[in-house]
């Protein structure tokens, strides 16, 4: 058995100023590292053996808040990354649907079947998720053990709708709030997903 407890981000600037952030290197506000304050001082399990988590700073950030509660290191990997928007990294909505209507219809309504300008397709961050989250699987020092990966909105959706047999049409069907918690279980290689988008810890801030 492995259990695993995968946490989006804490809120950044540009959640509050909804850019889309792809592989940006952008920092939490404070309000994010409370959340993840939280997030740490109401963990949703009592023990944990491993944390990962994306290289990227607003992943990081949130992943050593909760390691500290554990006392554990944080092992940061690219490949928990979140899905590259290419073109569009740093823009609005309205500023992407005015240069590219017919892609971000796409993005909303059939995100399998989207092709962001020199940004990644969904089947291929999904392919490099599932890459990384089978590897720490193979590890047999894993056995039996709770793995914290601390990643993105849009990557934690590939992997749910993996777990969950969906088309990546519906991926957008899964809500993802900032340090949402979802918790997946496998025994044997079976996966049973226990939770989705869990923020309880938040209290009054949601």
């Amino acid at each position: 058995m492995i259990r695993f407890i995968l946490v989006r981000h804490g809120q950044t600037e540009w959640n509050v100023g909804g850019r889309y952030q792809g592989q940006s290197d952008v920092a939490l506000t404070e309000e994010g590292r409370q959340q993840a304050r939280l997030l740490a001082e109401n963990f949703p399990v009592a023990e944990v053996h491993r944390i990962y988590a994306s290289d990227l700073k607003r992943a990081s950030e949130t992943a050593d808040i909760i390691a500290a509660r554990f006392g554990l290191p944080v092992t940061k990997d690219k490949i928990f990354r979140e899905l590259s928007f290419g073109d569009w990294e740093g823009l609005t909505y309205k500023e992407i649907v005015s240069r590219w209507p017919d892609a971000m219809e796409n993005f909303l309504r059939h995100p399998d079947k989207l092709n962001i300008p020199h940004g990644e397709t969904f089947q291929e961050v999904q392919q490099r998720a599932m890459k990384g989250l089978y590897a720490i699987m193979a590890d047999p020092a894993n056995e039996d053990k709770t793995i914290v990966i601390v990643a993105h909105g849009a990557i934690l959706r590939t992997i749910l709708t993996a777990q969950l047999h969906m088309s990546l049409e519906y991926a957008w069907s899964i809500r993802q709030f900032n340090t949402a918690v979802n918790i997946v279980r496998y025994d044997e290689g079976r996966p049973t997903v226990e939770l989705i988008n869990g923020t309880a810890h938040l209290g009054k801030l949601r």
